[in-house]
């Protein structure tokens, strides 16, 4: 019999439209984007996972009002401070901490929340853009500085795993079940609605399509199973890949079971055969969000 507290697991892999979102160490005036080369030689850019984590926690500070006064550097580097624990941090309890110690070694909290890079869908064609202050410049007859930075406009895909049965718990300390349900939530409510802010721009993080749901094990089922195929200036998500990695199992459950998707329409050209593929599997994206919300609700019921 079908029973939520089973669902451990909370695994969620999305697709995001963005620009240019991640900037490494560059050379002489040349802003270069984090990359990565595949052995075929084609190039990817990618958002890290730390720049992920920071604008999520930077949101949920600003929507809900996440405690963000929880660092210091009193023994010499910038860590958690040790008076805190996770009933002060939503971040501590979800990203988890490391607080030093010279004589009673480290304090570890792993994190109930992981982040994947955002890795783009498709390749890096070396498109650069000249820059120069000539506006200013010209207000002090000067010659401007120039610049050049890379830029890439591409669908990005990235995967958050939630341990439903780690959060809000940290050795003795444990927060009520409502709290957790709470921070989950909050967490989800951040991702659905995600930018970021970089260069003068704010880009939107916030998915155009998302697959998952709430599964026997804590598990990324879809990262690195998102491919879209591209033509004539329009995208198409590989259902095959999809449909095989929904046709696991866990004993004698079927991920494609416990699987949901939200879309947002008119984004992709085959969204009728994703309908075809996946049927009463697919909503919108508030709705998806709705339902894996309630699910986690439903889980942490006392």
């Amino acid at each position: 019999m079908y029973n939520i507290k089973d669902k451990k697991g909370l695994s969620i892999t999305m697709i995001f439209k963005a620009q240019s979102l991640n900037y490494g160490e560059g050379i002489g005036n040349i802003s270069e984007l984090k990359k990565l080369t595949r052995g075929d030689g084609s190039v990817y850019t990618f958002a890290s996972r730390q720049a992920i984590r920071y604008d999520i926690v930077r949101l949920g500070n600003k929507m809900f009002g996440w405690n963000l006064e929880v660092v210091d550097k009193s023994k010499g580097t910038i860590q958690f401070k040790d008076d805190l624990t996770i009933k002060d941090s939503e971040e501590m309890d979800l990203f988890g901490y490391m607080k030093t110690a010279k004589n009673d070694g480290s304090s570890i909290r792993s994190a109930a929340v992981r982040l994947s890079n955002a890795i783009s869908l498709e390749d890096y064609k070396s498109d650069m853009e000249f820059l120069n202050n000539k506006g200013l410049a010209d207000r002090i007859g000067e010659f401007p500085n120039l610049a050049n930075i890379e830029q890439h406009l591409s669908y990005y895909t990235y995967t958050i795993t939630i341990d439903l049965e780690k959060v809000g718990i940290d050795g003795e300390i444990e927060i009520s079940n409502e709290q957790k349900a709470k921070r989950v939530n909050e967490l989800l409510d951040v991702v659905k609605v995600l930018n970021r802010e970089i260069r003068g721009r704010q880009e939107n993080l916030s998915p155009v399509f998302v697959i998952g749901g709430l599964y026997n094990i804590n598990s990324p089922f879809y990262l690195g199973r998102i491919k879209l195929n591209g033509k004539n200036g329009q995208f198409s998500i590989d259902t095959k890949m999809l449909q095989d990695a929904s046709s696991l199992t866990i004993g004698e459950s079927l991920i494609f079971d416990d699987t949901e998707i939200g879309i947002l329409e008119n984004t992709f050209k085959n969204e009728n055969e994703l309908h075809e593929c996946f049927d009463e599997k697919i909503s919108n994206i508030e709705v998806f969000f709705k339902n894996l919300k309630d699910d986690v609700n439903k889980f942490y019921k006392d």
